[in-house]
């Protein structure tokens, strides 16, 4: 399976560099471009669970908690990089749904088919939620709210939103990989059932340095066609960014998670769809932000209206669904059936 990722992998990256080179449409550039980005975010993925083994539980978490979404940071440093703070705003937005009511719920649904009532650490999850709605529920929303006033310096609050969220992920991961790691052991019980050193420490090392490498030409690539694919085909640049970004730069983990639920392992699956979010939301969007203002193109972490209801309305079913400890296919489908009508909300915005 490694090697038919990376033989997919190359050729993909060669139809790229050949559709970029030869000039055709912008549209084949995007969607070829968006298609390499897979296998190689594959790739990083088991990289850099090759290396956590290696380095052992504690390390290997932490370097999994880094890389977990090196793709979605990459892609918004290229969207910063041609001012599309928009499109950057949306890949956040579009994560944050979709790990939580796609891939949660495509996990609950598929595991529920096969396993009636599944059952997962009710503590643990409770502690997920608290930060779900500290990170999106609060974090997100006083920005967004306050900035409808006039303030004195617009970026003031964003970069103390930014912080404080940047500083609480840090102790959520202080908290989990040391000092209350055994409430968290369950999950390397199961990690370390599933746990398979697919490559040795160098050769992840050179993998993992090369997929970025490759990842970040292709995002630069991608980025560059977004204003010709929201003119071509009439999607707005927030419709391209929470679905089409989004998928793209977590294809990889929603399997993962839709895998491990399917072998009733739902306490693995919960931690990837929901720690994928919490990382994007107390980690990526605030390095983006202080990126920004490091290569002078700010933006504010304040979502427009359609962005701020969805994230919301995610987290308050989500936390609602994961509560009780344990989950069934229909509630899955209920969270996919939530996260369908938002996407087609999305692709109803017009193209600014």
């Amino acid at each position: 399976m490694n090697r038919w990722m990376s033989i997919l992998a190359v050729v993909l990256v060669a139809a790229s560099a050949v559709a970029r080179f030869s000039h055709i449409s912008p549209i084949w550039q995007f969607f070829i471009s968006a298609v390499a980005i897979v296998p190689l975010a594959a790739i990083m993925g088991q990289a850099t669970e090759s290396i956590a083994a290696h380095a052992g539980p504690r390390l290997g978490g932490l370097l999994s908690a880094t890389f977990g979404n090196a793709v979605e940071l990459i892609i918004g440093i290229f969207a910063l990089r041609q001012g599309l703070s928009t499109l950057v705003k949306a890949s956040i937005t579009g994560s944050i749904i979709g790990n939580l009511l796609f891939v949660l719920g495509l996990s609950f649904f598929v595991g529920g088919i096969r396993h009636p009532i599944q059952y997962f650490n009710i503590r643990a999850a409770r502690s997920n939620a608290s930060m779900l709605m500290l990170g999106v529920g609060i974090a997100f929303v006083v920005p967004s709210i306050f900035t409808q006033m006039p303030l004195r310096n617009p970026y003031t609050l964003s970069f103390g939103v930014a912080a404080v969220s940047l500083i609480i992920y840090l102790l959520g991961l202080l908290f989990s990989l040391f000092t209350h790691r055994e409430v968290f052991a369950y999950i390397e019980d199961e990690a370390s059932e599933e746990e398979e050193v697919k490559y040795k420490l160098w050769t992840a090392v050179v993998l993992l340095f090369s997929a970025t490498i490759l990842v970040s030409i292709e995002s630069d690539w991608l980025v560059e066609n977004v204003k010709s694919i929201a003119a071509g085909l009439g999607w707005s640049e927030v419709f391209i960014g929470v679905v089409v970004v989004a998928v793209i730069g977590n294809a990889a983990e929603h399997a993962s998670a839709v895998w491990m639920a399917w072998k009733n392992r739902m306490d693995l699956s919960l931690e990837i769809a929901v720690g994928s979010t919490l990382q994007v939301a107390m980690f990526i969007a605030p390095v983006l932000f202080f990126l920004g203002l490091i290569i002078g193109n700010p933006f504010q972490l304040s979502f427009s209206w359609p962005e701020l209801v969805s994230m919301t309305a995610a987290v308050l079913l989500v936390v609602v669904l994961m509560v009780d400890g344990e989950s069934n296919w229909l509630e899955g489908a209920m969270a996919v059936g939530a996260y369908l009508v938002l996407a087609v909300g999305f692709y109803t915005l017009p193209s600014l």
